[in-house]
């Protein structure tokens, strides 16, 4: 567990993608004005231009495909930066969403804050889109996971820890990124469950365990509008990059997610 990010990620990735877009930029213009130099003049001077454009491989086609390169890649710069802009706008003062100390996400579930050290605050899904739900099993109770995600040292968390009881408890609002996943990207796109057991007891996924999971997954699935499927639901042993193999080989993820689409087609319950 953990969050594999450096936070200056972003950063970087914006700065690389400025400096390819500059590069590719200056070599189109100078190689479409050569073409043109190279063209310019009498007849003779024409037909010298076209041999020296066909030693040096350039043709007009050429210098307009190297200046439209040059264009798409100037914006998909500008694109990441905005993007960049866009999640730090949301943590300037003043421009977050409202919060409630011990507010949940999950009608019912109950407060027990992880340790700020174990997540990044944000302001999702308006700086971060969500769509997936990552589901992890503790290797330990419920007790366990609450503990250690109150530790400032253990640098991870989940958003959400589900007993065999069918208790569900909420350490990280779903607007904040929890490090659950090992993977920055699917991080800042997911909610993260831990469930109580271990991956090699089967007895550990009760059916209390099963239906309030369920229920849980499928109000992450409606508020966030994406499907109940494998490629929007799955284990932390998927996320690219893991050394983790939870929910492990006793997971049924055909009863999972019968049980979830099932609670999707059922109206959601109107707030008191």
């Amino acid at each position: 567990m953990g969050e594999t990010d450096g936070k200056q990620g972003g950063k970087r990735d914006g700065r690389q993608a400025g400096d390819g877009a500059g590069e590719q930029a200056g070599d189109g213009a100078t190689e479409q004005f050569g073409g043109e130099a190279d063209g310019s003049g009498d007849r003779a001077g024409e037909r010298s231009g076209d041999r020296v454009r066909r030693r040096s491989g350039l043709t007009r086609r050429r210098a307009l495909l190297i200046g439209g390169g040059a264009v798409v890649a100037a914006g998909a710069a500008a694109v990441a930066a905005r993007e960049e802009l866009a999640h730090w706008w949301w943590r300037l003062p003043g421009n977050g969403k409202p919060r409630k100390e011990g507010e949940v996400d999950f009608r019912g579930a109950e407060w027990a804050a992880a340790s700020p050290a174990n997540y990044r605050q944000a302001n999702r899904p308006d700086d971060y889109p969500i769509d997936r739900v990552v589901i992890h099993v503790v290797q330990g109770s419920f007790a366990t996971a609450l503990k250690v995600f109150r530790d400032p040292f253990h640098e991870a968390s989940a958003h959400y820890v589900v007993r065999g009881d069918g208790h569900i408890a909420q350490a990280v609002r779903e607007l904040d990124v929890a490090f659950h996943a090992g993977n920055r990207g699917y991080n800042e796109r997911s909610v993260g469950i831990e469930h109580e057991g271990y991956v090699d007891r089967p007895e550990s996924f009760t059916d209390a365990l099963y239906a309030a999971s369920a229920r849980l997954t499928a109000g992450v699935c409606r508020r966030y509008g994406f499907p109940a499927d494998r490629e929007h639901v799955i284990g932390h042993v998927e996320v690219p990059g893991t050394d983790h193999t939870d929910p492990g080989p006793h997971w049924d993820w055909d009863r999972y997610l019968r049980l979830v689409n099932a609670e999707l087609r059922t109206p959601p319950a109107k707030s008191a």
